[in-house]
């Protein structure tokens, strides 16, 4: 009987089914209560004694190899139909795909951007690492100058010459000095205040600077394009000119939009006045242009700036300038239509 227990134990050894139903009848045939492994179960009173010992052990050689060889093609098998069932059917909907977002800032920059890439502007961009000739010197802002103290700047503590843009205006600079006019780009990108972060400020923002040089060039062009980006950007029509000074322009102004008093939140941002400053502007310095290699006595130009964090605010009534750098998943994911 030893021999006949061996001789199963080859055959289940050599037990490769291909369905689940091979694998149930396989079991029957053993496992049942009137399965071989039983028969030989009871036949063990049967077995001399001298033997009981050695036909005991194969018995249960032959049970334990049964059990886990059952186990072993009925995980396998029905892992197999499951794959198959995914994978195979192939009218099964596919799996949903997560879209993305754009953050606050890349959709305004990109606004921004397609609205005077229409008028023939161009991108320029530049490092936000700066020497001082190209971030001050050469916009007429020279070494003690009292108008350096409107921008607390972060320096380069090992060379005081090097030091982090304060605006993108160096941008400007670099490609005024690369390229002869006609210049009409602008120059979006990050710069670094040394502010006290509060929820209307931070020590590095993102602005969009544009810069036109041409002959014959006049305060009313610039006017006209402000004009018709506004009309682009916010659907305002109505701007106004406020005096103001930039040490790079001269006329410098404050460009406001009427936003209106329609909301309470209208009157909130604009302090009740219905006008909402959004940008500087002017026309480029003679100083400037000559100081980039471009003679003032045949060209002129105008330069304009804003912040594209503070439009951001306004267009989508975010609260709190930190919003924009914290990463909080919960409020990027608002902007997942957005494209």
């Amino acid at each position: 009987m030893i021999q006949e227990i061996q001789q199963h134990l080859k055959e289940v050894e050599a037990f490769a089914p291909t369905s689940i139903e091979e694998v149930e009848a396989f079991r029957i045939k053993y496992l049942s209560k009137k399965g071989i492994l039983n028969g030989f179960f009871k036949a063990f009173k049967e077995v001399p004694g001298d033997q009981k010992r050695e036909y005991g052990q194969a018995v249960n050689t032959l049970k334990t190899k049964l059990e886990e060889t059952v186990k072993h093609w009925k995980e396998t098998l029905e892992s197999q139909e499951e794959e198959a069932g995914i994978f195979g059917d192939l009218t099964r909907p596919g799996n949903p795909i997560t879209i993305g977002s754009r953050h606050p800032i890349s959709i305004v920059r990109n606004r921004i951007v397609d609205i005077f890439s229409t008028i023939g502007f161009t991108i320029s961009e530049g490092p936000e690492v700066e020497d001082d000739w190209h971030n001050f010197s050469a916009l007429n802002l020279p070494e003690h100058h009292p108008a350096r103290d409107m921008q607390d700047t972060f320096f380069v503590q090992t060379d005081p010459s090097i030091l982090l843009r304060t605006h993108t205006s160096s941008v400007q600079v670099r490609h005024m000095e690369e390229n002869k006019p006609p210049i009409r780009t602008i120059s979006p990108g990050r710069v670094y205040r040394n502010e006290d972060i509060s929820a209307r400020s931070h020590c590095f923002f993102h602005q969009v600077e544009g810069l036109y040089i041409d002959k014959n060039v006049s305060f009313a062009d610039l006017k006209q394009t402000l004009q018709y980006f506004t009309e682009q950007m916010f659907g305002k029509s109505e701007i106004r000119l406020r005096p103001s000074y930039f040490p790079f322009t001269e006329p410098s102004a404050e460009v406001d939009v009427y936003w209106g008093l329609e909301t309470e939140t209208d009157y909130r941002m604009t302090k009740g006045t219905g006008w909402l400053e959004i940008m500087g502007c002017g026309m480029v310095d003679p100083n400037v242009l000559e100081n980039c290699g471009i003679d003032p006595e045949v060209y002129s130009g105008f330069a304009f700036g804003m912040g594209i964090d503070r439009i951001a605010l306004l267009n989508y009534q975010i609260p709190d300038i930190r919003m924009l750098s914290e990463n909080d998943m919960r409020f990027l994911s608002q902007f997942k239509s957005i494209l």
